[in-house]
């Protein structure tokens, strides 16, 4: 790993201090500069959960409202793998779940020689490097030069969101001759898996439930989708069969009074997000950093009667992903499809100007958002998941293997277990994917073509579940 200081950058690049780029170009800052990176991550919060894409009647989010008007919002941001733990080792190493080997929740930590951490990364290129909040236990807290982070705080699973600020505002503050990297890493709004089985929330209460006709109302894809997949009617049944998932009998009430603690969760997280922003400012250094703002996974709240998270439907699988860099990037929202498994480190160690990694699948971001036209974007993008968590249907808990490829047009998913294994949804038409289209005799050709997506990731990235997955559907069809 080659390591830069910023003299060593501003030297390799020509560019001095006092530098900047020709009138007329969008970034009036000293290219070589290498910026403080804050990267601040909820955990299960679904892309649209955000007053500035759903408006302030049930719910007001300034400070992520604040990230989305300075920066550009990627409205089509997908989980590499909607669930906590696997997505948040692909996140910090850039590598797919199949990849790191992590496809649920639990089991063994990263060997940091093979899958080196975004923290290693910064620390190795000069930079102060710092994490609070939510761990995971990916990698062994003690031991910081498996991580690469020299600060940590608050290394917890669930709660402690109201103790992440003041560490993270201080270790911003400090005087130091290096730029920083630091992440953020808060609970919420994932008390809602509690909230569904009326427990204690780990990051504690929430105001009082209103009456039923000032909660939001049901999700107009409540119901499951017409021709759905095996695969996903047996999980829907294998999910409320357990107590994790104590939503099959729930009625309107129940859903709407889901749906209202859901925003309240949000609004709780935004306000220590807003926190944390302040603190960016008093130190004086928002000028100078690049604000990364994303989630692990979402939570379907209702979306054809799932809570929480795993399944491929949008409200699980899609994320909110905001990069916010003053007078540099460019404000607005782009649709180009982002894994930001894979796609987030690239993204910030181009910003650094580091080395990128030869194993990095992912692409970076940074000309996009600088508003340049960027090299042809990929056609699409893929997620993978591993259902595990339910109970028992028929006397055996089931656990089914998925993958999902969404294209500019279509959302394609493919199941190891059933007779109809496939899905395939209408992303233009259908948003809500209210319809299952692989069964229709005049798909086939799209079928087809996103089957050949599927093929070439698994091949390029050997991915062997997804290449017998599309073996056994070539031999049943």
């Amino acid at each position: 790993m080659i390591r830069y200081s910023r003299r060593d950058f501003l030297k390799a690049t020509g560019w001095t201090a006092a530098a900047f780029l020709a009138p007329g170009c969008f970034s009036c800052r000293p290219v070589g500069r290498m910026p403080n990176i804050l990267f601040i991550m909820t955990d299960q919060q679904f892309a649209d959960i955000m007053s500035c894409r759903m408006g302030t009647k049930f719910i007001n989010t300034p400070a992520m409202d604040s990230l989305a008007k300075n920066g550009m919002l990627f409205t089509d941001a997908y989980s590499p793998n909607p669930l906590c733990m696997p997505a948040r080792n692909s996140i910090f190493t850039g590598r797919y779940p199949h990849e790191t080997g992590c496809q649920k929740n639990g089991g063994g930590q990263l060997d940091p020689s093979k899958f080196p951490n975004m923290g290693t990364y910064f620390k190795d290129a000069g930079y102060d490097t710092g994490y609070v909040g939510k761990w995971h236990k990916w990698y062994k807290t003690e031991d910081k030069k498996s991580h690469g982070f020299d600060m940590t705080a608050f290394l917890h699973s669930n709660g402690h969101d109201d103790e992440i600020p003041a560490p993270s505002i201080d270790f911003m503050q400090k005087d130091r001759a290096n730029p920083f990297l630091l992440v953020v890493s808060l609970s919420n709004p994932h008390d809602v898996c509690q909230l569904a089985r009326h427990e204690k929330l780990p990051s504690g209460p929430i105001p009082p439930l209103p009456p039923i006709d000032q909660r939001p109302p049901l999700k107009k894809n409540m119901e499951p989708p017409i021709y759905e997949s095996d695969a996903i009617t047996l999980m829907r049944k294998s999910y409320h069969n357990t107590k994790l998932f104590p939503v099959g009998d729930y009625n309107e009430d129940k859903w709407r009074r889901l749906r209202w603690g859901y925003y309240r969760l949000v609004e709780k997280v935004d306000a220590l997000i807003g926190k944390v922003l302040d603190g960016l400012k008093e130190s004086g250094q928002l000028e100078n950093t690049l604000i990364v703002f994303t989630s692990d996974h979402g939570d379907c709240h209702g979306a054809h009667r799932f809570n929480q998270k795993t399944v491929f439907y949008e409200e699980s699988a899609r994320i909110p992903f905001i990069l916010s860099y003053k007078n540099v990037i460019k404000h607005g929202t782009s649709d180009i499809l982002v894994n930001t498994g894979v796609d987030i480190l690239p993204t910030i160690l181009d910003f650094a100007g580091i080395e990128q990694p030869k194993k990095l699948p992912g692409r970076s971001l940074k000309e996009i958002t600088l508003g340049k036209e960027s090299k042809q974007w990929r056609d699409y993008v893929v997620v993978q998941n591993y259902m595990t968590q339910g109970g028992p249907v028929n006397g055996n808990i089931p656990q089914v293997k998925g993958r999902m490829v969404r294209s500019n047009s279509y959302k394609y998913c493919l199941y190891d277990h059933g007779q109809q294994r496939e899905e395939l949804f209408d992303m233009k038409k259908d948003r809500l994917e209210t319809e299952n289209l692989a069964v229709k005799s005049d798909t086939k050709d799209i079928l087809k073509l996103h089957r050949r997506f599927l093929l070439a990731f698994a091949e390029k990235h050997k991915d062997e579940t997804a290449l017998a997955m599309l073996k056994r559907i070539t031999m049943d069809k």
